[in-house]
């Protein structure tokens, strides 16, 4: 496994683990691959991982009259899931399948709620990893509010300007809640 994914178990602790610690939670880690548009997780099926992109990107997105609205996109170095459904063993209400293909280092339900039980420092570490992901969506849920679309764009290409390069216009434009043919318009004024 990558030193990254032991970075990213150390930063969110704010203290750092025991290397008996990290090498028990990264080893509690299995490796799945998924091939380019395969699913992590369909829209009414159970989610069965918790994960950490290794390589690759998953697109969040739920099917609205039959068209595909982007939520999220899990880049390299993140952690994922269909959380409540992973969580409650119920029907995810999004799928989530891979942009590209991915490698991703997944914990099942079983061995996650072991982890969670039995060590501090995973726990400590899961409730860190919530708080951040809850600033994140607090701020994205903002922006589509006050930001005008152009401004959304800015803000992307200033804040994750690799991701314009990976990532499909369609997925791009559904994410910040631009039409297709606007984003377009915005990508050619702002270079």
């Amino acid at each position: 496994m990558e030193a990254i994914f032991a970075q990213h178990l150390q930063i969110l602790t704010e203290s750092a683990f025991s290397k008996h610690e990290i090498a028990e939670i990264q080893n509690a880690f299995k490796v799945v691959h998924l091939k380019k548009n395969a699913f992590l997780v369909r829209q009414g099926e159970v989610c069965k991982y918790f994960c950490f992109v290794q390589s690759g990107i998953l697109q969040h997105a739920v099917s609205i009259d039959e068209e595909e609205k982007t939520t999220y996109l899990a880049l390299k170095n993140s952690f994922t899931s269909s959380l409540k459904s992973f969580l409650s063993k119920t029907p995810s209400r999004k799928s989530i399948k891979a942009v590209f293909d991915c490698e991703l280092l997944v914990l099942d339900f079983t061995t996650f709620d072991e982890l969670y039980k039995n060590h501090e420092a995973f726990k400590l570490f899961y409730h860190k990893l919530i708080e951040r992901q809850i600033f994140l969506i607090d701020d994205y849920r903002i922006d589509l509010l006050t930001l005008s679309p152009e401004e959304r764009y800015q803000k992307l290409l200033t804040n994750e300007p690799n991701l314009l390069q990976q990532v499909p216009l369609h997925y791009l434009s559904s994410f910040l809640g631009i039409s297709s043919r606007h984003m377009s318009r915005i990508r050619r004024q702002i270079k």
